[in-house]
């Protein structure tokens, strides 16, 4: 069988009819040959066994892998390891080199450190999420060197690599842990969506795949599918809004895009070469926090339902990416999301994290939607609840099982739910010893049977790719692909389509191009991050000046300027938790506002929907005055306006939540409003080089009262801003040069009154 050797230590065996094997020469890995055709020997036994024959489904093979597996290599399949930067410099997640920082160590980027070693040695770990990679180039030597090592273990299993979103065009995003590298650039979910085009989103699946599988990534921990049905949760711009029909539409053309496989790079059945596990999440929804507080933390830990709502969150999930137009049926992974959907318990009552609940996993997801993918927890779920409810570090989210319950327990309980992988965990020890514990409950031969049911839902993920039989990448190839003109400009065309006219009062858009503008500095407060790490006083310009000089003349005068263009964020959105509260007598919680002047809650219910008696049991925050970190984004547009005079003063806004307008619209001439676009991309559309086309994927309310009186799981219930020019900022409204924007999309997805 003839060879060649394209790298140091990897050589290729090539089928005339069938898959190009690749394996590290210092593996011990040999090539079986029968019936004239290669295979790889990778548990080196010089025999062909089932899950090493290419020619058998991904079914069977993985059937057998799972049943020769020891009950440690199974745990370490269902461990999903903590993030993971490369080089591992990443001050969040930092590791060694020989037990050197990255700084000190001499070590190239693309070593291993001394964490990715051991957890993929000793705890048999093969999926491992990766956040930060300095290049794609270092990207696939590393990916090399992990696939080398997982190879030359045990039965050879290859590492799944993965990936939170990385295509965000918005480099400020912090929830992607740094992930702002080489790539080509697209808007944030809710900017396809607001393309209304799901062709859209199937093309961004097409090309993040490709651009992934360049990268070593095999599985994308995405898209983010709840409907974001509460304004203010943080994370209502990492979905594709607050429409279930708009969402589920996007989820099932993302969802296809990314899995699918096609021509020669098709393996079987839509699987293949260039297909990712696309992971959606988050099951049962998690857009319905009350207060819009958020379940990383223990004051968002409820997801409550006073409009007796749940049913339609599940839409997204069971009408969209568990109904794909594609080969590939369904996706492939579900996360459920930490939160106690509250009350919604229908047969045991529990109030529990979706992980934990057997009505969640058992009952709805896998026995009455059928899905029998693989079901991954949200990360580090199983660690005791931390010191302070605030921070995300340290401590786990172990929502509704905080007490009487032990790390192995909860690992336990999790797998008799029905879920398969526990994410964010590098180590072995605790679910060996829940093994033990259902060993003793349940007898041995019921827990091996459960063991080996996960394991194959595991692999199989892994054998449709084709990494057992070639997880290594090409580095020329890899650098070739990533961030390639095509993919690139495919990327920069979708961020066009997703920017939002709102406002264009007297047809003052598009502006003439070399006229002189005034562009106000961006100022931010001293504060702290996601995180909660503290992040320093700043002044800054809000966008690259060099970009904004390739169509107008800059200048500090807004006496000498023709326009003024301010680059403003929507009201940064808090975590609803005052600790300055707590010590003056109060229960700690405060209101999330959606506008940038201080607010106090007038309007927020009285009794909250759901408590906690280890805690408080009313988290009301009525009365309570809270202020914006932002507020300084409305004053440079009321101050533009003032400087300016009678000249036009144009607002750019990235949307990330629904905001209170009125406080600066009237001061406008005209609004753009985005989700993740590049300066260019703005410039662009203010100048006219493209026309806008987007409408809003989610409604902007009239005030405060509206937010704090709808309901947290309906979907467009509150009263909507009406501007100046007569236009209200409801769910698909947009304009274009012509005025209002009315069209096929609008008739599709038109809401029913």
């Amino acid at each position: 069988m003839p060879t060649d050797k394209v790298q140091a230590n990897v050589k290729y065996a090539r089928n005339e009819n069938g898959p190009k094997l690749g394996y590290s020469e210092g593996s011990g890995v040999r090539i079986l040959e029968m019936d004239g055709l290669a295979f790889k020997d990778l548990n080196q036994n010089g025999q062909l066994d089932k899950y090493e024959d290419w020619r058998l489904t991904p079914e069977e093979r993985a059937r057998d892998l799972a049943s020769r597996m020891s009950i440690e290599q199974i745990a370490g399949l269902m461990l999903y390891s903590s993030h993971q930067a490369v080089p591992a410099s990443l001050g969040w997640f930092p590791g060694t080199y020989d037990g050197k920082p990255y700084s000190e160590s001499g070590a190239a980027p693309s070593d291993l450190t001394d964490q990715q070693i051991r957890f993929v040695m000793e705890d048999h770990v093969r999926h491992v999420l990766v956040t930060k990679l300095e290049s794609p180039e270092v990207a696939a030597r590393w990916n090399n060197n992990l696939q080398a090592l997982a190879e030359k273990i045990g039965l050879g299993i290859p590492v799944n690599i993965s990936s939170d979103p990385r295509h965000s065009a918005d480099s400020s995003k912090e929830f992607n842990a740094g992930a702002g590298d080489k790539i080509s650039k697209w808007p944030e979910s809710l900017g396809l969506a607001a393309t209304f085009d799901p062709e859209v989103a199937r093309k961004f699946g097409e090309v993040a795949s490709r651009e992934y599988r360049a990268l070593g990534i095999t599985t994308a921990l995405s898209p983010q599918i709840d409907i974001a049905t509460e304004p203010r949760w943080f994370r209502f711009g990492m979905t594709f809004g607050e429409d279930s029909r708009l969402a589920a539409d996007m989820a099932r053309a993302y969802v296809d895009g990314m899995q699918t496989s096609t021509g020669d790079r098709e393996i079987a059945g839509g699987w293949g070469y260039d297909s990712v596990n696309a992971m959606v999440k988050h099951w049962p929804g998690g857009g319905s926090g009350e207060g819009g507080r958020d379940a990383h933390y223990g004051v968002g830990k409820y997801n409550v339902y006073p409009g007796d709502n749940f049913a339609e969150h599940l839409i997204p999930f069971t009408e969209g990416a568990f109904k794909l137009d594609g080969p590939t049926g369904k996706a492939s992974a579900v996360m459920p999301y930490y939160s106690i959907s509250y009350g919604q318990d229908k047969k045991y009552g529990e109030n529990v994290g979706n992980s934990y609940s057997n009505y969640m996993i058992h009952d709805l997801l896998r026995t009455e939607h059928g899905y029998e993918g693989v079901v991954c927890t949200d990360w580090a779920i199983t660690d005791d609840e931390g010191p302070d409810i605030t921070l995300i570090f340290p401590g786990g989210r172990c929502w509704g099982v905080e007490e009487n319950c032990t790390v192995a327990e909860r690992h336990l309980r999790i797998l008799m739910a029905g879920v398969d992988q526990f994410g964010g965990n590098n180590e072995i020890a605790p679910i060996l010893k829940a093994y033990r514990i259902g060993c003793e409950q349940y007898g041995e031969a019921y827990m091996r049977a459960r063991f080996e049911q996960s394991a194959a839902r595991l692999l199989i993920n892994i054998f449709r790719l084709g990494l057992f039989e070639n997880p290594y990448l090409n580095v020329e190839e890899s650098v070739a692909t990533v961030a390639c003109p095509e993919f690139v400009a495919a990327g920069y065309e979708a961020q066009l389509k997703s920017i939002v006219m709102l406002k264009n009062a007297g047809g003052v858009l598009p502006l003439q191009k070399q006229r002189k503008v005034y562009i106000p500095k961006r100022y931010r407060p001293a504060g702290t991050d996601w995180f909660g790490m503290p992040t320093p006083e700043y002044e800054c310009d809000p966008v690259q000046l060099d970009v904004v000089r390739r169509y107008f003349d800059v200048t500090d005068n807004p006496d000498e300027a023709d326009y003024a263009l301010v680059f403003i964020e929507s009201p940064h959105i808090t975590k609803g938790y005052s600790k300055e509260d707590k010590e003056a007598g109060g229960n700690g919680y405060v209101s999330i506002s959606l506008q940038y002047r201080p607010y106090t809650a007038e309007h927020a219910r009285e009794q909250s929907i759901a408590g906690d008696a280890r805690e408080v049991l009313n988290r009301s925050y009525r009365g309570k005055t809270v202020a914006t970190p932002n507020a300084s984004d409305l004053d440079a547009v009321l101050e533009a306006r003032k400087l300016m005079k009678d000249k036009p003063v144009i607002v750019s806004i990235l949307l990330a939540n629904p905001t209170v307008m009125a406080e600066f619209e009237g001061a406008a001439d005209a609004i753009i409003a985005h989700f993740g676009a590049e300066d260019s991309a703005l410039l662009d559309i203010l100048t006219g080089a493209a026309e806008p086309s987007a409408l809003l994927p989610m409604q902007l309310p009239a005030d405060m009262k509206t937010v704090e009186e709808q309901y947290e799981d309906v979907a467009h219930d509150m009263e909507v801003y009406a501007d100046a020019e007569g236009n209200r900022y409801d769910f698909g409204f947009g304009l274009n040069w012509s005025g209002r924007i009315q069209d096929d999309r609008t008739a599709r997805y038109a809401r029913r009154r």
